[in-house]
């Protein structure tokens, strides 16, 4: 592998207007296909298999009319202090509100509160269901202002009115104050490691290209494929973060090589042949583990890993063929001023740079004190860890709905009036579908599912049946006293399931269980169920593949451990902000609750590709160090001198971008955001830069120790580019190793 990419970079750096020109008109492309390609539509989650899921599409099959229902809104109106909404003017501008909008273009149809008797018992509240023709995504602003200027006029009135429902619900989009901020602190850290704004600048730019691509594409099939808002975020997310990194680490040994004294395409050749192979793998293990996001079985995470997947395989082709062509483009202006000035007048080539005596790099010496306290270092490391991830023994998973949101916003306010008025289980109505095909009387055996749900603890109030136009099904309405999240409701859901099957073996009939609260518990568990099994797969694919590429015994299971440690560090954290509430207001929390059950498998997709890019750039060099006649301890000492600051930089600017989108107003895009900022934290700077130098230095030669057998059957793909000897041309070369080892000199 290495030597075909070595012969990429090469061929990149040669053909660099043809390269950058190919990558200019694959972003018009993708920006032309998503302005011409329709919007897509922010889908319901939903978990086929599952008795919710089964309910949902019977009532589709059966009560087909209520397919072609649009987007809804409701309004929550509630009279002045000391007054009931159904005294005269206050009923008086209900109706008028109410007035003013039934009949509009795109309206279907708005309810009656008096009629329909959706007026609390008080009388202080009540509310209105506005029901339109179209989705959300396609109400115009008109019908929007209609909506606005009608809520205007009841508050004007002197009623408090709140609005909440899918006809608000808008496209969570990109572009605010905190990922701004991200993307200048990776600006900054890249020019302060690279110490050339031109270097800095080409990393940016090619991974803005692929993230502008990945976007593109996103927008454009956003409709066939029914992808979200939540897709684009996540692949902007994965997309710049890893665009940056894989850019920075192709960049950095491309310095490196010319630094040494290697000819400009040369160099490009090397770089990318020995830092873009471990791109390359790094990238395939991200990939590998989020399209691995499809067996769980959620169409919504199948699409989110997927289209992350997607952005993440963009870098790494922006990585291997336009960073070389860059490298051409601009030329010496790449190279830091230090080597810039060192270049022999007239000459392209720049002398070798030559280390400071006795001034050993931070890298070094933070090497050089693990390998001093393997075993303090080690146990302080894991301790730690251990300590962080304590919390997430409490774990709880659900599904977040209006109650999350913050309390400024009219869906909460919406939320917390119907509770106030009409119980907490009223905003997680659960329904009841009663399939009464096989049932030998479909009335009786309705009448009695009734019954049986009206006399379980803890229902408030069950409504009347509804029949299907052929009669053969039967759906009613069970509030429960408790609200959606809690976990009295997830109790109450698997009471009503158990109590109802006497009805089915009684009746032949089918008694299902669904309802928006429903579906989430049932998806919730269902995620809880796959999380040991998928961690278990991408464990094993974790010691597969990195016995490969290190060609040892020790080392993956040393990082795959390393991996659990971090992970269970970063669910800790997020049960802390998210569930306990610890420092939620520097993230914007003002809801605890259980943690979106759609987040820790994808967390551990995610962290598993990136943690496995760490790995692979720092041990690289060490292994690389090692089997040319280092000693394990020089090998771990070389390792971090060549890498340390260049990983630990990566890792600064993927925690940055990452970081940057927990300032968004959306709690799905907030979780992955602490998330996978805490994860990748943990994993790069406790994991991989300390407990893995303590175990290496424990471990000794034994680390990389290969059985005979294994040596024979696993596949050599020549990682550290040792094959790359037999391309490098004698003049290339500035010393006696340098054709082999392609190690820079300087600082690190």
């Amino acid at each position: 592998m290495a030597t075909f990419l070595y012969r990429t970079g090469r061929w990149a750096f040669r053909r660099r207007r043809l390269v950058g020109g190919v990558w200019l008109a694959v972003l018009v492309l993708a920006v032309v296909a998503a302005a011409m390609a329709p919007a897509g539509q922010e889908e319901d989650l939903s978990m086929p298999g599952t008795e919710s899921q089964k309910a949902f599409d019977l009532l589709d099959e059966r009560f087909p009319r209520s397919n072609s229902q649009g987007a809804g809104a409701r309004l929550v109106f509630r009279a002045p202090d000391g007054q009931r909404v159904t005294a005269g003017e206050n009923r008086a501008a209900v109706e008028e509100t109410l007035g003013s909008l039934d009949g509009g273009d795109q309206v279907a149809s708005a309810t009656d509160p008096f009629e329909a008797g959706a007026v609390s018992e008080d009388g202080t509240i009540a509310y209105s269901t506005i029901t339109y023709t179209a989705d959300a995504v396609d109400l115009t602003g008109t019908t929007k202002s209609a909506l606005e200027d009608a809520v205007s006029r009841a508050r004007g009135a002197g009623l408090t009115v709140e609005t909440g429902g899918s006809a608000l619900e808008a496209e969570v989009s990109p572009g605010g104050t905190t990922e701004i901020i991200g993307v200048l602190v990776a600006a900054a850290v890249l020019v302060l490691t690279l110490g050339s704004l031109v270097a800095a600048g080409l990393s940016l730019l090619t991974a803005f290209l692929g993230v502008a691509v990945a976007l593109g594409l996103v927008s454009a099939l956003a409709a066939p494929l029914g992808l979200t808002s939540t897709v684009a975020i996540l692949a902007l997310m994965l997309g710049l973060a890893v665009g940056i990194d894989y850019a920075l680490f192709i960049t950095s040994r491309f310095r490196d090589e010319r630094a040494r004294g290697s000819e400009p395409e040369e160099a490009a050749g090397r770089a990318v042949g020995t830092a873009g192979s471990a791109v390359v793998f790094a990238g395939a293990t991200v990939v590998i583990a989020l399209a691995g996001l499809g067996v769980v079985g959620i169409p919504e995470l199948t699409k989110m890993g997927m289209g992350g997947a997607g952005a993440v395989a963009l870098a790494v082709l922006v990585a291997l063929t336009l960073v070389p062509a860059l490298f051409g483009l601009f030329g010496r202006r790449v190279l830091s001023r230090t080597v810039r000035k060192a270049a022999r007048p007239g000459g392209e080539r720049p002398h070798r740079v030559p280390t400071a005596a006795g001034r050993p790099g931070l890298g070094t010496r933070w090497a050089r004190f693990v390998l001093r306290r393997p075993v303090a270092v080690l146990v302080t490391a894991v301790l730690g860890l251990g300590a962080v991830a304590l919390p997430a023994l409490s774990l709880e998973l659900g599904l977040p709905g209006d109650e999350s949101k913050p309390v400024e916003t009219t869906q909460r306010r919406a939320y917390d009036l119907l509770s106030e008025g009409f119980g907490p289980g009223f905003n997680g109505p659960l329904t009841v579908v009663v399939d009464t095909s096989e049932a030998a009387d479909s009335r009786a055996a309705t009448d009695l599912a009734v019954k049986t749900v009206r006399e379980v603890d803890g229902i408030a109030s069950v409504g009347d049946p509804v029949l299907s136009r052929t009669e053969d099904t039967a759906v009613f309405t069970a509030v429960p006293r408790t609200a959606p999240n809690s976990g009295e409701t997830k109790d109450l859901v698997h009471a009503i399931r158990g109590a109802v099957s006497g009805v089915e073996a009684d009746t032949g009939a089918g008694v299902l269980v669904t309802g928006t609260t429903a579906l989430n518990i049932d998806i919730s568990q269902a995620m809880s169920d796959a999380l040991l099994p998928y961690l278990t797969v991408v464990i094993g694919l974790a010691v597969l593949l990195l016995s490969v590429v290190f060609r040892s015994v020790l080392v993956p299971v040393k990082a795959a451990l390393g991996f659990l440690l971090s992970v269970g560090a970063a669910f800790g954290v997020l049960v802390a902000v998210f569930q306990w509430g610890w420092a939620a207001d520097l993230v914007g929390i003002e809801q605890t609750g259980p943690v979106m059950s759609l987040m820790p498998i994808l967390i551990i997709g995610i962290v598993f590709g990136l943690a496995m890019d760490y790995e692979v750039f720092l041990l690289t060099r060490m292994r690389e160090a090692y089997v040319h006649g280092a000693s394990p301890g020089e090998a771990i000492v070389d390792g971090f001198r060549h890498s340390g600051r260049v990983v630990a930089a990566a890792a600064v600017i993927m925690i940055s971008v990452f970081a940057g989108f927990i300032g968004m107003n959306s709690l799905t895009i907030q979780t992955m955001g602490v998330g996978l900022a805490s994860a990748v934290t943990f994993d790069a700077f406790v994991v991989r830069m300390a407990i893995a130098p303590a175990v290496l230095a424990l471990l000794g030669h034994r680390a990389w120790w290969l059985p005979r057998t294994l040596n024979r059957v696993l596949p050599n793909v020549d990682i550290e580019g040792e094959a790359l000897s037999r391309h490098v041309p004698a003049a290339s070369a500035t010393g006696p190793d340098a054709a082999v080892r392609g190690l820079p000199a300087g600082r690190g």
